[in-house]
């Protein structure tokens, strides 16, 4: 039984990007503080696993196959939430895909591909949850951003820095429009969490992960379960005053100059 601040149950959560990494972790924790849960994905075989674990948990799991960059399914999608479950109490906007490649060589079309998938899909989901909640007079939002929402990361993620730019503004926006009519709007801002992209990516450059350590003090990489407390703190009445906000989730990653050297990285040059 979770504690009375964190308690969902009664609540319903839309979470995206649920076949598996973190938005699978999101939706199993609300689903064990008790929230019943829409799983959107277009990994079908996956989102039903999801589902299953979710049911397990003894909540009730709608999975639905909804592509994130195309605004009428992403419509469709909240109109099947109200047939089901006539209401939303909690999104976490997690899915989403990105883009690598120099910026002399980026084309409109892949621009586009990328704000469409990042920004407008985030933003269509904002618009139809946050109707739904502001005619309830309460709801909380989740928005996944990333490190590159507020700082340069290089190694061609032009195209992802500038959607997730424009995903950190548009969480501000809306909780300045919406906050003081109930609804809560948050960034969870993730350094390099692994995923099947990220290790492939990984295991294709033998530096790279050295490179990504090197900047968190932390020592390790992220999981997809380090979102899980967080969302929980967001998503919940334990985080009723927080709105605006863009919280990194990084092992001290923003907190370290560029310059400066880890900890554990110190001891181990110094051994």
């Amino acid at each position: 039984m979770p504690h009375s601040l964190f308690d969902m149950t009664g609540r319903v959560a839309v979470v995206s990007g649920t076949a598996r990494g973190m938005g699978r972790a999101m939706a199993l924790a609300f689903a064990e503080a008790g929230a019943d849960t829409v799983l959107v994905d277009k990994n079908k075989t996956d989102n039903l696993k999801t589902a299953e674990a979710v049911k397990q948990l003894g909540r009730q799991a709608l999975p639905i196959c909804c592509d994130v960059s195309d605004s009428t399914q992403i419509e469709q999608l909240y109109q099947e939430v109200d047939k089901q479950f006539g209401r939303v109490d909690v999104v976490g906007n997690v899915a989403g895909e990105g883009l690598l490649t120099n910026p002399e060589t980026l084309t409109s079309e892949e621009l586009t591909h990328v704000l469409n998938n990042l920004v407008v899909g985030r933003f269509i989901s904002c618009r139809e949850a946050g109707k739904r909640m502001l005619a309830a007079g309460k709801g909380s939002i989740i928005n996944i951003g990333s490190l590159a929402s507020i700082t340069a990361l290089g190694r061609g993620h032009l195209a992802y820095s500038m959607a997730m730019g424009a995903v950190a503004q548009m969480t501000r926006e809306l909780s300045t429009e919406w906050s003081g009519r109930g609804v809560r709007v948050n960034a969870i801002l993730p350094a390099q969490v692994t995923n099947p992209g990220l290790l492939k990516r990984m295991a294709s450059d033998p530096h790279l992960e050295n490179t990504f350590l090197n900047g968190i003090p932390a020592g390790r990489m992220g999981i997809p379960d380090d979102i899980r407390g967080l969302s929980l703190l967001l998503g919940s009445d334990a985080g009723s005053w927080i709105t605006g906000a863009l919280i990194p989730m990084d092992g001290g990653n923003l907190a370290m100059n560029a310059g400066g050297t880890p900890g554990w990285l110190g001891t181990q040059q110094n051994t």
